[in-house]
């Protein structure tokens, strides 16, 4: 059971203290997922935040009330992004600028933000059609989440210098001492910070109370293996101590990170198992998503960007299963000429 000693504040700059020099803040997003919490972390001459939320001017507004109201008269001095995705670091720009603070992020988030902030090109869409092709999405849904991508709002804002974030190091701020852990997975190096003496963990994506970070392959990686290291991660948070209070970048701060881990980890091989078991006659990646977001094709519609991720994720579980020798890839060529890719359980192979 996981517990919440804490009410949630409103995204209107409003602040909840989760422990002295440490406040909770959300900011609104308009889409499903409609909040991210940021947190401020109060050092001797000014204040860090840690992530931005989006690249919205109402997002802007609430920034400078919480410095102008919440900051005891102090500056806003530093800016930690825990990784790269836009409801994290899309801001990042126009507050080092506004504020004139530095950027502190890890290396690989750091370089994978400017370069999908510079990908929307005919290259990228070639790219993107052609990774969905193989993987036998019908072409009016390929169509869709390509024009969904190039009209993303939110994408391509970066600042052009930052601070290196690396596993292990220590950031002093106040009487506290922060120390980074990097997580994969749901990102490259996702930067949280563990606050050994107070028992904090700033989570970001790494670990939600009430829904699962997104963990995808896409088209720049299309074998890599995110799950192993997402579940790798997951193993790690698994042991830090069952006390922890646990920051997380959506839903409401908590204690239970050993069950919470236990429980993700859990999760992702249920649906191991169940691509598994539809695998044995074989099937593509649009089936096998149909197979994997059964409930959630069922209950509503998804829109692209949505299709887009679950078609991400199931990826990402696939991609595991073949790792793991547990599904082989067999290209199919069909009428038209197109070649696309479907999966059969491993042992097939001799039947």
């Amino acid at each position: 059971m996981l517990e919440y000693p804490f009410p949630v504040p409103a995204a209107d700059a409003s602040v909840q203290q989760v422990v002295p020099g440490v406040l909770w803040a959300r900011m609104p997003m308009p889409m499903a997922l409609n909040h991210i919490n940021v947190y401020l972390l109060e050092d001797d001459d000014g204040w860090y935040g840690v992530d931005t939320g989006l690249q919205l001017d109402q997002v802007k507004k609430l920034w400078q009330t919480l410095v102008d109201t919440q900051l005891k008269g102090k500056p806003l001095k530093g800016l930690i992004c825990t990784h790269f995705h836009y409801d994290h670091a899309g801001l990042a720009p126009w507050l080092t600028q506004t504020f004139n603070i530095p950027l502190y992020m890890s290396f690989g988030e750091y370089f994978f933000m400017r370069s999908v902030g510079a990908q929307r090109n005919p290259d990228m869409v070639e790219q993107l059609t052609r990774f969905y092709q193989v993987g036998g999405v019908p072409p009016q849904e390929i169509t869709d989440i390509i024009k969904a991508v190039v009209k993303d709002p939110f994408v391509g804002h970066f600042p052009n210098t930052f601070n290196r974030l690396r596993e292990g190091e220590q950031l002093a701020i106040g009487a506290r001492k922060w120390q980074v852990v990097i997580g994969e997975g749901h990102s490259p190096e996702h930067a949280c910070l563990w606050c050994e003496q107070d028992g904090i963990l700033l989570a970001g994506d790494q670990l939600l109370p009430e829904i699962s970070s997104n963990v995808l392959v896409n088209e720049i990686e299309p074998n890599a293996n995110p799950l192993a290291l997402w579940l790798k991660s997951l193993d790690r948070l698994e042991q830090f101590p069952a006390d922890t209070l646990v920051l997380p970048a959506h839903g409401p701060v908590f204690r239970g990170i050993k069950p919470r881990s236990r429980a993700l980890i859990e999760h992702h091989h249920t649906h191991l198992d169940l691509l598994e078991s539809a695998a044995l006659q074989g099937l593509t990646l649009w089936q096998a998503m149909q197979v994997m977001f059964n409930r959630q094709l069922s209950s509503r519609k998804l829109g692209p960007v949505e299709k887009m991720l679950a078609l991400g994720e199931t990826q990402a579980h696939l991609n595991y299963l073949c790792d793991a020798a547990r599904l082989e890839k067999n290209n199919v060529r069909e009428q038209d000429g197109e070649q696309y890719i479907k999966l059969r359980q491993q042992d097939q192979k001799t039947q």
